[in-house]
């Protein structure tokens, strides 16, 4: 799918973990809905969105200590808001374990608690793997942060378009498809992890 020129809906996110995918320390999120099945395959509603950063839910509790320092806690969202960074969903995966996110724990920014809290979170919802490549824009637009925003709502429509040409990935064209494949394969060895037989080596006679 070609990258767009222009976007109008963008999705929700910490405002720390926007910086995240802006450096490349991170290229994963977590979520549960917003996605559908169909014909067999996972889907979310967009492929390519623009990042909306958010303060008022951020915890540094819910952050890994070398993070902290980097969060801004606001008691408010503010009036103005800028949108700096898009993203592209390259992968949806169903994480069905524990243990497979204790084999993706270098890659992000999260604590235990957070991970925790969103397998608890309607437990009866999938919880979904979205691997995104991120890419920063060219030109930064400050817009409005208007009451259409607020509320517990992964997509919001943006009230005006926003260009996307010629935005720059965070991760070259040799780097996020190496490191894609490094958490797809975390993702495999934390969805089937040893047996303790297996563990302990080949039996000895």
């Amino acid at each position: 799918m070609a990258w767009p020129n222009d976007l109008q809906v963008a999705l929700k996110e910490w405002a720390i973990v926007c910086d995240a995918l802006s450096r490349g320390r991170q290229m994963i999120l977590l979520r549960k809905g917003g996605i559908y099945e169909s014909a067999g395959e996972f889907e979310i509603e967009h492929r390519h969105f623009l990042l909306f950063p958010t303060y008022l839910h951020q915890n540094p509790a819910m952050l890994k200590t070398d993070e902290r320092a980097g969060m801004t806690k606001l008691s408010a969202e503010p009036q103005k808001i800028e949108i700096s960074l898009a993203g592209e969903i390259t992968d949806i995966i169903p994480i069905t374990s524990r243990a497979t996110m204790d084999a993706l724990d270098d890659e992000h920014i999260w604590t235990s608690p957070l991970i925790d809290m969103r397998f608890n979170y309607r437990p009866e919802n999938p919880l979904y793997l979205l691997l995104v490549r991120a890419y920063r824009l060219r030109h930064p637009q400050t817009i409005d942060n208007t009451p259409a925003y607020a509320g517990c709502k992964s997509w919001v429509p943006l009230e005006q378009v926003i260009q996307t040409t010629n935005a720059v990935a965070v991760l070259d064209d040799a780097k996020y498809p190496q490191r894609r494949n490094d958490i797809l394969q975390k993702v495999a060895a934390g969805s089937n992890p040893p047996s303790s037989s297996a563990a302990k080596g080949p039996s000895e006679f």
